[in-house]
């Protein structure tokens, strides 16, 4: 592989860090952390129509752009950057995956056209009260309905935008085995409830169904297969998204040592100070190589996929949670305060530690798939 991004992929880069620089400034994030939807819907469109994101890595055939996951890893590095307060990652990287790999060309057909217009919100509903993430986390249960529908009751939690998305995509049990269901948002028998959390950048709730109908997608009893790779893709995903606000952190504690003057000198010229920093660029490097070589995996999809995302989540989790801890500590009493940016991203760090299994679950996942 070629560790070096391309040309294009850079200037990829340049336009989406413009973009969020002007239109997720900190104080917008804090103004939309404080709405019940969470994003600005007049933004989203705009990275629909004009930055074409939403549809970036979904086939030309269906309204999207046809890029490799590559470039998406890019843009998801700028969005952690700057918190980006959109339903992003639960429509393009969940259920915008999930539909990708489904191999039912008439979901595809009837949802990923809505997903690249920015017109359809779209999330993943799998974890349930349970709060694990392997196979056996779903319970929830389909019957067959009329029509050629299923009913579905049961609860999900910590579902992604779940109280916003116009199409929520459930994996329930039928005789068969785990199966994947189109939900609409607005499904009658369906409860949607936001979750107050520590991170309010990402919002989440919890959704109670009680015979709602949903309409499977590719084949009954087949959706654990496909539900493995997008959950080693979101993975990936996340751990790029956790480079970008690690080195924000890191540049942050960096500019920070140097300007702050503590007894007639920058602080950053003590050793304790200079030691910090140090080992922040260390771990931030190294969370980059392995989100980098985990895009080109995910890119590719090699066989190595599966254990570099358990790596690379582990692994950028800690980095992430580390130097976000350490910005704080570095800024003294100002990082500390409501006002400082700095535990926007500590509350970021955390709640993407644990999302999709923490460091402890990846690494055990880890040695399973090696095989020790």
């Amino acid at each position: 592989m070629n560790f070096a991004f391309s040309e294009e992929q850079e200037e990829l880069r340049k336009v989406v860090r413009d973009f969020l620089n002007a239109k997720s400034d900190e104080a917008t994030v804090r103004e939309l952390m404080d709405t019940e939807a969470g994003y600005d819907p007049a933004v989203w469109t705009q990275m629909a129509e004009q930055m074409g994101l939403q549809g970036l890595v979904l086939p030309e055939e269906y309204g999207g752009s046809g890029y490799s996951f590559v470039e998406l890893i890019v843009v998801l590095e700028e969005m952690g950057r700057r918190l980006l307060c959109a339903p992003y990652f639960s429509t393009v990287v969940l259920a915008g995956q999930t539909l990708v790999h489904c191999g039912d060309d008439a979901a595809k057909a009837a949802h990923l056209p809505g997903i690249a217009s920015g017109e359809t919100i779209a999330t993943l509903a799998y974890t349930e009260p349970n709060g694990r993430w392997d196979e056996s986390a779903v319970t929830m249960e389909a019957t067959p309905g009329d029509g050629g529908t299923f009913k579905l009751n049961g609860e999900k939690l910590y579902v992604l935008d779940g109280h916003t998305a116009n199409l929520v995509i459930t994996a329930a049990r039928t005789p068969e085995g785990i199966s994947l269901f189109a939900v609409d948002g607005d499904a009658a028998g369906l409860t949607r409830t936001a979750l107050s959390t520590m991170d309010q950048t990402r919002k989440q709730a919890r959704l109670e169904y009680s015979d709602v109908a949903g309409t499977l997608i590719g084949t009954e009893g087949g959706g654990w297969d496909v539900l493995s790779r997008v959950l080693d893709l979101a993975a990936v995903a996340l751990a790029a998204e956790q480079v970008g606000g690690g080195q924000e952190v890191l540049e942050a504690a960096v500019q920070y040592a140097k300007d702050r003057v503590q007894f007639g000198r920058p602080i950053g010229s003590f050793q304790a100070i200079k030691h910090k920093c140090a080992d922040m660029l260390l771990e931030v490097e190294s969370a980059k190589s392995a989100a980098y070589y985990a895009g080109w995996c995910a890119a590719e999809l090699n066989e190595e996929l599966p254990s570099v995302a358990s790596l690379a989540k582990a692994y950028c989790s800690e980095a992430y949670f580390h130097a976000a801890a350490e910005n704080i500590q570095i800024h003294g009493g100002i990082g500390f305060t409501w006002e400082h940016p700095a535990h926007l991203y500590f509350k970021r760090a955390k709640s993407s530690e644990l999302l999709f299994g923490d460091p402890t679950y990846h690494r055990e996942l880890l040695a399973q798939r090696i095989g020790i």
